[in-house]
């Protein structure tokens, strides 16, 4: 069956989901945001799994729910399409490619030593400011669009940067929850259509229990990194960043930075390298998870980082699913989408500044060099590999002048 004669709504099976996903995790360049386009060109536009209205409201659930939006929104269309085989084909083949590169690249950081290595480790934090900087630009387009939820965004930023605590980005998000309920107007956002898994509300509250006890169960760890107390982190940081993608980005430093598992360089620089690989960006916790000490080596570290850190989102994910239905005619769901969305953007924003600038930028030179970057991002719309190169060159260059 070609592809244009796919049929949508029809199944398939997982080999066919895990082919087009694994081709989607080589060449989905960009970020979360970007890979939203790449789905809906590839899986409505050329592929016709869904219709136009079934992937906004897919997208509508997994941009509301804590996780990674574009990873979530690829376990469900897999799940639509292929049930739950179709769900964990789409995940692993989207995922892989760029896990293994962090992986790979955890491997070499500790030979780039001396004036050379640091002064590349030094690039690829530039070019997390210059992307985040993208991201936020991006972002407050798409999700801001009128004053009121650039409202909802600016008071967002400022009460991050005010409050000192772990749960300030939930409060945040609720926040801005309500914001939408009582000052948005998200009006064509209601999606119509019907959205059908092979399960009921029964199994979605099974999962939605399994959520939250795992989540009690991994509140308390010890201090000492063991493939247990890297579970615990991962799987809280998964649990409760709303927006995916560079808003872990703040938890994940807590929870590994701040306990003394890795410094704040390998944590930038692994960042960095994370921009210059297809995927999610949530598959730097791969490469978080290979470089945390423990004794049982890099791999096994690496695989339960990244199984913990999904792991929540799609839990969630595949509750909601069979619920959706149910809420999805309210307007007021639609108007606290809206909410969370420019929250997100606010989330993003202060992020920008703590810990991006605050840890990257440290001159004048430096600064020049994140600007040039930001240019041939947003400007003359090159690939983040083009920037990322330049930002290594240019941070070396310094150095050795």
């Amino acid at each position: 069956m070609s592809d244009a004669s796919t049929e949508t709504g029809s199944k398939g099976s997982a080999a066919e989901v895990f082919a087009t996903f694994l081709k989607l995790g080589m060449t989905s360049f960009g970020g979360p945001i970007a890979h939203l386009g790449y789905f809906r060109k590839e899986l409505v536009g050329r592929r016709h799994w869904v219709s136009e209205n079934q992937f906004s409201q897919l997208l509508a659930i997994c941009q509301f729910l804590p996780g990674p939006a574009s990873s979530q929104l690829g376990f469900s269309l897999g799940l639509l399409r292929a049930g739950w085989l179709g769900a964990m084909a789409a995940f692993l083949a989207f995922t892989l490619p760029s896990a293994l590169l962090l992986v790979g690249f955890a491997s070499i950081l500790p030979l780039l030593s001396g004036q050379v290595g640091e002064a590349a480790i030094h690039g690829l934090k530039l070019i997390a400011c210059a992307v985040v900087a993208d991201a936020v630009l991006g972002m407050s387009k798409n999700l801001c669009p009128d004053t009121r939820r650039r409202s909802i965004a600016v008071v967002a930023a400022s009460a991050l940067l005010l409050m000192d605590s772990a749960w300030s980005q939930m409060l945040v998000v609720l926040g801005g929850a309500t914001a939408g309920v009582l000052f948005c107007s998200a009006s064509g956002a209601e999606a119509k259509g019907h959205i059908q898994v092979a399960y009921g509300n029964r199994l979605g509250l099974i999962l939605f229990t399994l959520f939250l006890l795992l989540l009690i169960a991994f509140a308390w760890a010890p201090a000492q990194a063991g493939l247990y107390t890297v579970a615990q982190a991962f799987y809280r940081a998964g649990a409760m960043v709303f927006g995916g993608g560079h808003v872990v980005l703040p938890l994940l430093e807590d929870s590994v930075v701040a306990t003394g598992w890795v410094s704040s360089e390998s944590f930038l620089a692994g960042y960095g390298a994370a921009q210059a690989v297809p995927g999610p960006m949530f598959a730097f916790s791969a490469y978080l998870g290979a470089i945390i000490p423990t004794e049982h080596g890099s791999w096994p570290g690496a695989t339960i980082a990244l199984f913990f850190m999904f792991l929540p989102g799609f839990l969630l994910v595949a509750a909601v699913l069979p619920m959706w239905q149910a809420i999805s005619h309210n307007p007021l769901a639609a108007n606290a989408i809206s909410g969370v969305n420019a929250s997100v953007v606010g989330l993003l924003g202060a992020a920008l500044y703590d810990p991006i600038f605050t840890s990257g930028i440290s001159s004048g030179s430096d600064l020049a060099i994140v600007i040039v970057a930001f240019g041939m991002l947003t400007i003359w719309r090159l690939s983040p590999l083009f920037a990322v190169a330049w930002c290594v060159a240019a941070s070396v260059l310094q150095a050795l002048l």
